[in-house]
């Protein structure tokens, strides 16, 4: 004979990208009594980095949300309990005795091996854990992960809530089709996904469906519900109303502690040079006309900036490098990693393109086109960020000419490119109207003097003046 075992198994935050140490739930895609399945993703989170779904590695019923959307959870915590079911041999039945009817077994202790670095969603695998089991023969009661005392005895009704309301999603069914930024703008701006009419392509919901749901979800509700849920972002507010606080965190808050820290820390030194960029900005024309890189490959200024810089780095390897300061040594990396700042709703990351060194300007526009596309989704993930070498950030794109910008931590420069305009310009001995732009690079004089910036600098612009040079110095 045997009975049916059910344990509670918890699902921790796992550390998503190198080294970090929290993470703000989003949003929850199942609720209290939904069953889940081996690698369905339950959530969202944001880190400092990135804004990752996360899978849950076990099949059960979910049993409780520890955390509500909005929290920010320290790597290693549980936010989600599940009951995974199972068969056992029946132990003997004890004589009947005053004891509840259900009861909590102790907790299963293992030792913890050493942490280390896995898959996204599915944090840092060990093979000791801490599983709380409990043998019923009634409907179970939920288990709070706080203490591992018996719980109330169980009784027929459904789990009880988690500590804190938990906003989940109003109804059952398939979770809407909306990319993380329109997710983002949704829960900033109150609207919950579920009422809002899509009319993307494949009933995706898109930024204008959210926005144009914005007033019926400022309308007064309808009595359907007992208690609606309550949302935590602050509503819009119109013009000359007050003063509004947004909370600095995420990906935010990651940017502003790097800039402050690489400002503080690196001693900068800008460099400026104006360039006509004439030739170049013709060859980009010829190769978008004639598709010499490949069918549907995008073509743009800033992928020969990129490939002029590489050249340059690689006429000048002192400049891909990096500061170790408690050895005190420079360390010159062994690839280039080109980081491009992007500008995304959740802030301005830097992603960055493998080994681009080594690739050709084919290959370049490719891995150039993807990380965009990927950025622009929200779906950068942390490996993309990590190990930098040396950055590019297009302000030009703005419509600004040049600016000083501020080194990605670790790294030893950073170029901007800026506004491409017409003006007028000597050329051949007369003045007459040419394509013009400035470019800036700073750099850690620690690791970078005068004479290489200079020199770097120089390279990125007499290529660019006459882009024929990548052939003959690439």
């Amino acid at each position: 004979m045997t009975t049916e075992v059910r344990s509670l198994r918890e699902f921790k935050m796992p550390d998503v990208g190198e080294g970090l140490t929290e993470a703000e739930i989003l949003s929850w895609y199942v609720k209290p009594g939904d069953t889940v399945t081996d690698g369905q993703v339950v959530c969202e989170v944001e880190t400092a980095k990135a804004a990752v779904e996360l899978p849950i590695p076990f099949t059960g019923v979910v049993e409780q949300l520890f955390f509500p959307e909005g929290s920010t959870v320290d790597v290693g915590t549980a936010i989600i309990a599940v009951a995974v079911e199972g068969a056992a041999p029946a132990a003997p039945v004890a004589p009947a005795a005053p004891a509840p009817v259900a009861a909590v077994a102790p907790v299963e202790t293992e030792p913890v091996p050493e942490r280390r670095e896995v898959l996204v969603g599915y944090g840092p695998r060990t093979g000791g854990t801490q599983r709380r089991a409990r043998r019923t023969t009634a409907a179970p009661a939920p288990v709070s992960r706080e203490t591992a005392a018996p719980v109330a005895p169980a009784a027929p009704v459904a789990p009880a809530p988690a500590p804190a309301p938990v906003a989940v999603p109003a109804q059952a069914g398939e979770r809407p089709l909306a990319k993380p930024p329109v997710r983002k703008l949704a829960k900033d701006l109150g609207v919950d996904l579920r009422a809002v009419v899509p009319t993307g392509p494949n009933g995706v919901i898109t930024r204008e469906d959210v926005h144009a749901a914005v007033a019926p979800v400022a309308a007064p509700a309808a009595p359907a519900a007992p208690a609606a849920a309550v949302v935590e972002a602050p509503a819009p507010v119109a013009a000359g109303t007050g003063d509004v606080r947004i909370p600095v965190k995420g990906v935010r808050k990651a940017t502003a502690a790097a800039m402050v820290s690489s400002a503080f820390t690196a001693p900068h030194v800008t460099e400026f040079v104006q360039i006509d960029v004439t030739r170049t900005m013709k060859l980009v024309r010829r190769l978008k006309e004639t598709g010499e890189l490949g069918r549907d490959v995008r073509v743009s200024p800033l992928l020969l900036v990129a490939k002029a810089l590489l050249t340059a780095v690689k006429r000048h390897p002192e400049v891909n490098a990096s500061w170790d300061e408690a050895a005190q040594e420079i360390v010159l990396k062994g690839q280039v990693n080109l980081g491009i700042a992007a500008a995304t709703p959740r802030g301005l990351i830097v992603p960055n393109i493998k080994d681009a060194g080594a690739k050709t300007l084919a290959q370049l526009a490719v891995s150039l086109g993807e990380l965009v596309d990927t950025a622009r989704e929200g779906k950068t993930s942390p490996a993309d960020m990590q190990g930098g070498s040396i950055t590019i950030t297009n302000v030009g794109v703005f419509g600004v000419d040049t600016g000083t910008p501020i080194l990605n931590p670790g790294e030893a420069a950073i170029l901007a490119f800026g506004a491409v305009r017409e003006m007028p310009w000597v050329h051949k001995g007369k003045v007459v109207p040419r394509l013009v732009t400035t470019l800036a690079l700073s750099f850690d004089h620690r690791l970078v003097d005068g004479e290489l910036g200079s020199k770097v600098l120089a390279d990125v612009a007499a290529i660019l003046e006459r882009p024929k040079r990548l052939i003959t110095w690439g």
